[in-house]
């Protein structure tokens, strides 16, 4: 029997839901828009389209996939962050809902200052740099990871999102410090790997199972690249330039302490949208 696009939907709907899947409907969606090759937000024409049966049957691989644990993400090759659709890949780790408040204070801070130099450190997809230049039309960022998938998905980004003529990306280790040339920033922004080694183990299968663990493990403690950060990069930060941090629940404290001992003045914690004490912020010490 010849299938409607809706059809096809509330079968993807039916197997998600008797699976468990947190979000069915927004998973079926997802996955019937990519496999029928039709907008997502125009399901109202979904029950006057006619599939032939390929593309019925790739629907339902797909589904498979995402029944396997493969994350919706992975499986779409994109993702939506703070407005903005990023290409994704299993090379770097998908954008999170909670990484969306520390895009938000470094937004904020960047349109107090003209001209303002953004750092973004572990960038993976660059959703935070990117999507930075994208609200601050004067800004300039830096993006930097030691990967090749994510330098290769940063530079992907900002052409798809048009700023890649304000968005450099740098390959180089965090944790060994910077390389020479880097000039100064404004803003220092980074939401690096902070899974504790006890962590690693209790992560959700579509986590460990899928996401890049270079991409999440933070040493014995996760606490391994805010050390770093803090010995290493902070000379790159003006006098009172901004540093914002992501971490752990409950890493805050631990993360607003290293700042203090480093020097920074006006340390605070922000929740996130959940209410998570997830964001870090301080302001550099000046130079010697």
């Amino acid at each position: 029997m010849t299938k409607t696009i809706n059809d096809v939907y509330m079968q993807l709907y039916k197997r998600l839901k008797a699976a468990d899947e947190p979000q069915p409907s927004l998973a079926a969606r997802e996955l019937t828009a990519y496999a029928c090759r039709v907008d997502k937000n125009k399901t109202a024409e979904w029950g006057h389209i006619y599939l032939d049966d390929a593309t019925v049957d790739y629907a339902h691989l797909l589904c498979d996939r995402c029944l396997d644990g493969e994350p919706l993400a992975y499986i779409l090759g994109e993702w939506d962050f703070y407005g903005l659709t990023f290409a994704v890949s299993p090379s770097v780790l998908i954008p999170r809902p909670e990484t969306e408040r520390l895009c938000e204070l470094v937004i904020a801070r960047a349109r107090d200052r003209v001209s303002p130099r953004i750092l973004d450190l572990c960038c993976g997809t660059g959703c935070i740099g990117i999507a930075a230049a994208h609200e601050v039309e004067d800004a300039r960022v830096t993006a930097v990871d030691k990967f090749d998938g994510a330098v290769q998905t940063t530079r992907e980004n900002a052409r798809r999102l048009g700023v890649q003529g304000r968005v450099t990306v740098r390959q180089a280790d965090v944790l060994a410090g910077p390389p020479a040339g880097m000039g100064e920033f404004d803003i220092l922004v980074s939401n690096p790997p902070y899974v504790t080694r006890a962590e690693m183990h209790e992560l959700d299968v579509s986590v460990s199972r899928y996401e890049p663990h270079e991409a999440l493990y933070g040493g014995e403690d996760g606490l391994d690249f805010y050390r770093a950060i803090c010995e290493k990069w902070i000379g790159l930060l003006v006098p009172h330039g901004m540093a914002l941090f992501e971490c752990g629940w409950h890493q805050a404290a631990d993360v607003a302490d290293l700042l203090t001992q480093h020097g920074f003045a006006g340390v605070g914690v922000t929740e996130d949208l959940a209410g998570v004490p997830r964001i870090v912020h301080g302001s550099a010490p000046r130079r010697p």
